[in-house]
């Protein structure tokens, strides 16, 4: 998932990371968005996709911070 870089990253790693942060972010949005769908389609009533759910925003959201993190300049962005 989330890996442990050093901090000081020349621009070329920075951006190799951004590329790959980007990747899975977009993986787990829409792993998010077929879990939801199944949720709906349960009625609400799963638990267990609920705490998939969750995990996978709490997953999104240290993805958000990171990406932000490497654009400390607004070098990237």
């Amino acid at each position: 998932m989330i890996a442990k870089y050093p901090k000081f990253m020349n621009d070329d790693e920075k951006g190799t990371r951004f590329l790959e942060l980007i990747d899975e972010q977009s993986n787990i949005q829409w792993s998010i968005v077929a879990k939801l769908s199944a949720l709906i389609s349960s009625d609400w009533n799963s638990m267990k996709l609920q705490d998939e759910i969750k995990a996978l925003v709490e997953n999104h959201s240290k993805i958000t911070k990171e990406l932000n993190s490497l654009d400390v300049n607004s070098s990237i962005l």
